[in-house]
């Protein structure tokens, strides 16, 4: 089907799952963009690989659990004989197997279109910004590794000290901040499992996730790497050598209380366009936390995060983007980049290095220059 005069070629879409009423309720949500088109659907892995070979669609919706063929060895499949861009629509029960998706080359995952109105609406919402998206998605950079990619320990003298230096008090814990959407879990799970040790940092991550899903990735980065992590509860300390993770459709702030900093855990506003917020809990790190803050901008579709760096910025801290050459989508590092706030451009593997802790007597982690040319600045929006 041609698209309508002006504008770009619509996004074909094939829709995946063993229930026709939820083949039919997808189909129904994806209908109502004039950017999308739902080429065919079908009700099980088998028939899926047939019309992927057949239509080759530029992105495909799939369930995991379905008769003859499920997900994962359509995923298995498709992967190595005609990589596609994948969105997994599971049940929320299935955190689990979410992931296990993700690791085979599954691009990211909205929760299933059940529940209330406002559910549905702001699930609708979900699914249609990340099928947009899917033409900024580089598919050759899904990370699809069945394990953690844990770093070799340093050989030889150490790296001679780099022109600029990234300190940190060591009588007060640093807190580390990082936003992510589409790639994140990945993304992640890389930099953390290059950690062979617990730093002397904490993490505090708003990645962008449905409800009902944030406490098994939380499990699953506890299991998987040296840093306790868990889903963040009202009250809860960032200590050096743990993770915080935002509750799905959540947001986590970080505020004072007393002579100690605390996460707070809100609701979602029917308004609010991401959530977790990237850019809430970067503005209050940078209110407690001033010039002992690092921001880390990693891939993901859309902005959130653009205004939250500048606010690290001018607060003191300092900020990384992730660069395109492994971003999946390089959406969000490329709108923090183009704020003039960022202070340095690293790939994942570099990224990692910088969080293994005092190196030195100064007890300073060293941040390289900017290896790549940054994007010309904006004006902050």
């Amino acid at each position: 089907m041609t698209a309508p005069s002006g504008m770009r070629e619509r996004i074909r879409v094939l829709v995946v799952d063993d229930s026709a009423y939820m083949r039919r309720r997808i189909t129904r949500m994806l209908d109502d963009s004039p950017l999308v088109e739902v080429i065919d659907t079908a009700r099980d892995g088998e028939d899926a690989l047939r019309k992927t070979l057949e239509l080759k669609p530029d992105l495909i919706t799939l369930d995991l659990e379905m008769p003859r063929m499920d997900g994962f060895t359509f995923l298995r499949f498709v992967m190595s004989r005609q990589p596609t861009p994948v969105l997994v629509i599971s049940g929320r029960a299935n955190d689990h197997e979410v992931f296990r998706a993700l690791e085979l080359g599954a691009a990211d995952f909205i929760a299933k279109p059940e529940g209330s109105p406002l559910d549905l609406e702001q699930i609708q919402q979900e699914l249609l910004r990340k099928v947009h998206a899917v033409r900024e998605l580089r598919v050759e950079r899904l990370r699809r590794e069945s394990g953690v990619p844990m770093a070799p320990p340093p050989a030889g003298p150490p790296p001679a000290p780099q022109e600029e230096t990234l300190r940190f008090e060591r009588t007060d814990a640093p807190i580390v901040v990082i936003g992510s959407s589409t790639g994140g879990p990945s993304a992640l799970l890389q930099i953390f499992g290059s950690l062979i040790e617990p730093p002397p940092r904490a993490f505090v991550v708003a990645q962008h996730m449905p409800a009902g899903f944030t406490r098994g990735f939380a499990e699953r980065l506890d299991r998987l790497t040296t840093l306790r992590t868990r889903e963040a509860r009202d009250g809860d300390v960032p200590l050096p050598g743990t993770v915080l993770i935002a509750p799905g459709s959540a947001h986590l702030e970080l505020v004072r209380d007393r002579d100690r900093i605390v996460a707070r855990v809100t609701p979602r506003g029917h308004q609010d366009r991401y959530a977790p917020s990237v850019d809430r809990l970067f503005r209050s790190a940078a209110k407690v936390c001033g010039p002992d803050l690092l921001a880390l901008v990693l891939t993901g579709m859309g902005d959130d995060g653009r205004e939250g760096v500048q606010v690290v910025k001018r607060a003191g801290g300092r900020v990384i983007a992730e660069a395109e050459e492994t971003a999946v989508v390089f959406g969000m590092p490329k709108q923090a980049i183009r704020t003039g706030a960022v202070d340095a451009v690293l790939p994942l593997d570099a990224i990692g290095p910088l969080l293994r802790g005092p190196e030195g007597p100064s007890g300073a982690s060293r941040v390289p220059p900017m290896p790549h040319p940054a994007l010309p600045a904006g004006p902050p929006r």
